[in-house]
């Protein structure tokens, strides 16, 4: 693949969680072990400069033992393990690597962060039985939360495993919610830094499900025995009045990107922002709250798990809109900085907001606003480039794909050595990079092939663009979110320089609220190491910061999805790849 453009900037079932010991081993019983052991098992985790701290090789949230069901605390369990994943080499690794190798780059993901204005009239919270995301008791504290994950970059500044600084961070998607100004404007603020009041309406009380004494929801402040309640969720008075308290993020210190994600693109991620009588509501100061005809919100929630959601959705709110149908009068003031914020505005946002650190824009630049693209390259580390994917559908829905332009675009990166469509070598005069790709949506959510609004643009599919990523040999890895789960694969081919590696990582929303960081290291021995290393919102398990509360109601949601922390083998994990032109 070429360097980057030249117009580029630059540089519900529940499960208990299982722990494994983080493998520490001193040189000494290294070395007297190292003719028994097998070479693949020789992992970074042993080497005497780790910096562990601060990271889920140390130590990870974990349930206090004891009562398996109910409302549980969390505690600092032993960190997860560090595995050794080869299979994207053909020959076993050499044993020899943790004492060659060569930092080439470290950077961090953040992923569906999930800002969210939790006071909207644009929520469907009514329908969280179908979908555990339409309300979440922890959906208040979303800000704090994200604060706290940027306090854990800052304090960590480099790689555990080579010491490197973090060249840059990137967030793949759905930073915002419901795609609002206010939200976005809240979003710029925890990365770039300033006061955040994480408040729309009425100033002075919130107006929410969570304030409405509706049994359905987790009531904190309010006596009523709510569902939440039932299953030994606290009574807490003051938990809405302070999450819409003035707070501060010291801002990223490190350069950072942005991805579009769904949410950052659609209503609620699914319903397209123009079709009228759904855009009208996010500034308005009615919300629909479902029907108060038992067969009719009956029906509606038939229509919605049937998959017809966004026309049923859409049609039973403009039919109802303001009228005496809706399940009961919910008003809110109306507040203009809900109103959804377009494609440009979302880029020319993060070109106007003034930089901290790193390039403005954050990856962003005028031809994105003059062209309506939000794709574009950047560089990671000298000899690394980032491609950062739009993998929205502009139509709409939840699933992704991209337009006919940008699949064009990405065939055009190049490189020296690539492989045709039909498999055959091709040689030509571009330069080598190493390449990371960046995506809101992994390959196999990559589904909807709705045509472009305006233009009918033919979209591609995540295995199609997975396919062409795979004749290229310098591309190392796909990195994405969107599933909420912590999940790598290997992108398989007989050609073991045609591997690649696909990094999806949960969100900052949902438990496990983790982040990734990757660094990339040249063993100097033919083969290529991504070491993977998780971490989490810096925050105390137990107290009354509210980044900590955040992360233990996300825990104990009725909803949660415990499987999200992933396997042993999508956590903290070394990916051993051929290096390209090896």
């Amino acid at each position: 693949m070429a360097h980057p453009d030249p117009h580029c900037s630059p540089v519900d079932a529940r499960r208990p969680l299982t722990r494994r010991g983080l493998l520490t081993v001193s040189a000494a019983a290294i070395a007297g072990t190292a003719a028994a052991a097998a070479p693949a098992r020789r992992a970074f985790a042993e080497d005497s400069g780790l910096r562990a701290d601060g990271t889920t090789l140390d130590a990870v949230a974990t349930p206090e033992q004891g009562a398996e069901d109910g409302y549980r605390r969390l505690v600092a369990g032993p960190g997860y393990e560090h595995v050794v994943r080869e299979d994207g080499l053909e020959n076993a690794p050499k044993a020899s690597r943790a004492d060659t190798r060569r930092s080439l780059a470290s950077f961090v993901q953040f992923t569906d962060l999930h800002v969210l204005d939790a006071q909207s009239p644009m929520r469907f919270e009514f329908l969280h039985d179908l979908t555990g995301s339409a309300f979440r008791p922890q959906e208040s504290l979303t800000t704090q939360g994200a604060v706290a994950l940027v306090e854990r970059v800052n304090s960590l500044r480099r790689g555990p495993h080579t010491g490197r600084a973090f060249d840059c961070l990137v967030s793949t998607g759905d930073n915002t919610d419901n795609h609002e100004h206010i939200e976005l404007d809240w979003f710029l603020a925890v990365m770039n830094g300033g006061e955040i009041a994480a408040s729309t309406g009425d100033p002075d009380q919130w107006e929410g499900v969570q304030s409405s004494g509706d049994a359905s929801y987790w009531n904190p402040a309010d006596p009523v025995r709510d569902r939440y309640k039932e299953v030994g969720f606290p009574e807490l008075p003051d938990l809405l009045e302070r999450a819409a308290s003035s707070h501060h993020s010291p801002g990223l210190q490190v350069p950072w990107f942005s991805v579009f994600g769904n949410h950052d693109d659609s209503i609620s991620g699914t319903l397209p922002s123009d079709w009228k009588g759904l855009a009208d509501l996010y500034t308005g100061s009615w919300k629909f709250t479902g029907f108060e005809d038992p067969s009719a919100h009956k029906q509606l929630r038939e229509q919605v798990s049937r998959a017809e959601s966004t026309r049923a959705l859409s049609g039973s709110v403009s039919r109802s809109s303001g009228s005496a149908r809706s399940k009961r009068d919910f008003s809110v003031t109306a507040d203009e900085r809900r109103a959804p914020f377009t494609t440009e505005e979302y880029i020319r946002a993060h070109l106007e907001r003034p930089q901290p650190v790193g390039p403005a824009g954050n990856g962003f630049t005028e031809q994105n606003v003059q062209e309506d693209t939000g794709y574009y390259t950047f560089e990671i580390a000298e000899g690394v480039v980032g491609i950062a994917l739009d993998s929205t559908n502009r139509a709409g829905f939840t699933g992704g794909s991209i337009g006919h332009a940008q699949y064009r675009w990405l065939v055009e990166r190049g490189s020296s050595r690539h492989y045709d469509g039909l498999g055959r070598l091709v040689r030509s005069q571009a330069e080598d990079t190493r390449f990371v790709v960046f995506s809101h949506h992994t390959p196999d959510s990559m589904n909807n092939l709705l045509l472009e609004p305006g233009n009918g643009e033919l979209r591609h599919a995540g295995w199609d663009v997975a396919n062409l990523l795979g004749r290229f040999p310098n591309v190392l890895a796909w990195v994405n979110g969107h599933t909420h789960t912590n999940e790598i694969s290997l992108h398989g081919h007989a050609k073991p320089e045609r591997r690649y590696w696909i990094i999806n990582t949960a969100s900052h929303v949902d438990f496990p609220q983790q982040a990734r960081v990757v660094e990339i290291v040249d063993n100097r021995d033919g083969a290529l190491s991504l070491l993977s290393t998780l971490i989490e919102a810096d925050a105390p398990y137990q107290g009354d910061a509210l980044a900590s509360l955040y992360r233990e109601l996300s825990f104990n949601d009725i909803h949660a999805d415990l499987s999200q922390e992933g396997t042993p083998q999508d956590r903290n994990v070394e990916l051993l790849l051929v290096a390209p032109g090896a």
